[in-house]
């Protein structure tokens, strides 16, 4: 049995850039980074960044770069795929990308915060939502302390 699995939840680097192929599918790519905090054996808080190249074809495409802007969070669920070409100077190329199944929406990025219309005025009021930090390496000793 074979699997090509992968759940992504990261930032965006850039604002998406949505094409028209030339049989007039629309595509979306961008990259999100994702990073890995953890403590080296001399308990020194250490941190790496990795960057994921995302293509979303159709309607997903268009919500993403409609929804989507520089800093926002995103989950992507999709497959891996290598693509090889040759570039204009003949050199071959390959690169890896995660092809988007589904995609969710994270909240809006801290700048403009979530709107929503809770006023009877209808008046838009802004509200922020703190995205959790999970240290794996933090020990729980009281069971009320879990966010679940």
């Amino acid at each position: 049995m074979n699997l090509n699995k992968v759940f992504i939840i990261g930032r965006l680097t850039a604002d998406p850039q949505l094409r028209t192929t030339l049989s007039g599918n629309r595509v979306a790519s961008f990259s999100i980074a994702t990073n890995r905090i953890w403590k080296d054996k001399n308990g020194n808080r250490k941190e790496s960044v990795e960057f994921h190249n995302i293509v979303l074809w159709g309607r997903q495409g268009e919500i993403a770069a409609q929804f989507l802007t520089k800093g926002s969070v995103a989950c992507i669920e999709g497959r891996l795929q290598t693509r090889s070409w040759q570039d204009k100077n003949g050199v071959s190329r390959k690169t890896t990308e995660i092809i988007g199944e589904r995609i969710q929406l994270g909240p809006k990025s801290g700048e403009s915060g979530a709107k929503f219309d809770a006023s009877p005025t209808g008046k838009e009021e802004t509200q922020t939502e703190e995205i959790p930090i999970i240290d794996l390496d933090e020990e729980i000793t009281n069971p009320g302390d879990l966010p679940f």
